[in-house]
């Protein structure tokens, strides 16, 4: 069974997939996988761009997102006419010449990957670029796979993934479809600043900082870099911590509670 693997470290926002999606599905006609897809109102692939944090510590990540192509799929369950199929390899297909336009599909799809095409009033999705898989030699994967430059987008069998998928998560895994779509590096919440001595006005470099967790007495531990800058990346939500920054026998106290948003701290004086 093949699935998809996305290493969000590695992405850096091209939006090469979304393009090369559009490239291989916009006017053309691909039946019996997909017809056409429309220039404009879907993205088999999009590229969802998520900004974190304030000024001056602030980060962006970047997810590709398409069709999970559930092994446990609502939209195969909702449609009456039986045309959607999941393909021995995973692929989950919507038959565009079976599709009655009832929108079923649509509503049940929790990962809101099914698109509607008024003008044709069918349901579409990512197809896996399945007509390439099926009938040429030269395609082994998805025209987006293809076009990344970074290989953050890959596909293939999951034996040959299993690193991959033993250290990956899924979005939306409440949903309970069991997804074929695997992700490293999800965003996470993070608190960063800036430590710096205002009476040289110089930063402070190599500073011991800790961020303990108040609830469960879990503590990080990272030194400032060169430029002074401190970062605890992964944490948790919803979390009361105290930060604690310690350089040359002197101590700095911070308080905080890590919710909804990520904490940049800005510049924090210490006197050495």
């Amino acid at each position: 069974m093949k699935a998809f693997y996305i290493d969000l470290s590695v992405c850096n926002g091209c939006y090469c997939c979304q393009i090369a999606c559009k490239d291989e599905h916009v006017a053309n006609d691909w039946t019996p996988y997909a017809k056409p897809q429309p220039d404009t109102g879907q993205f088999w692939i999009g590229i969802t761009e998520r900004v974190r944090g304030q000024v001056p510590k602030v980060k962006v990540s970047y997810i590709p997102k398409l069709c999970h192509h559930c092994d446990e799929a609502p939209c195969m369950e909702a449609c009456t006419v039986d045309a959607i199929y999941k393909r021995d390899d995973g692929l989950v297909i919507i038959d565009p010449e079976k599709c009655t336009g009832c929108k079923l599909c649509e509503d049940a799809c929790p990962h809101d990957a099914i698109f509607f095409n008024d003008n044709l009033n069918i349901a579409q999705k990512c197809t896996g670029c399945a007509h390439l898989l099926d009938n040429s030699d030269e395609w082994e994967v998805p025209r987006c796979v293809d076009a990344c430059p970074t290989d953050a987008i890959q596909f293939g069998e999951e034996s040959d993934f299993k690193e991959f998928i033993d250290n990956s998560e899924l979005i939306n895994p409440e949903a309970g479809t069991k997804s074929r779509v695997y992700y490293k590096h999800l965003p996470r919440k993070f608190v960063g600043g800036t430590l710096y001595d205002p009476v040289e006005k110089e930063v402070i470099i190599g500073a011991k900082c800790t961020l303990k967790d108040d609830a469960s007495g879990e503590e990080f531990t990272v030194e400032t870099d060169n430029f002074g800058d401190f970062w605890f990346r992964g944490l948790k939500d919803d979390r009361r911590f105290t930060l604690t920054m310690e350089k040359g026998g002197k101590t700095q106290k911070v308080e905080g509670i890590l919710t909804d948003k990520d904490l940049s701290l800005g510049d924090i004086p210490m006197t050495l």
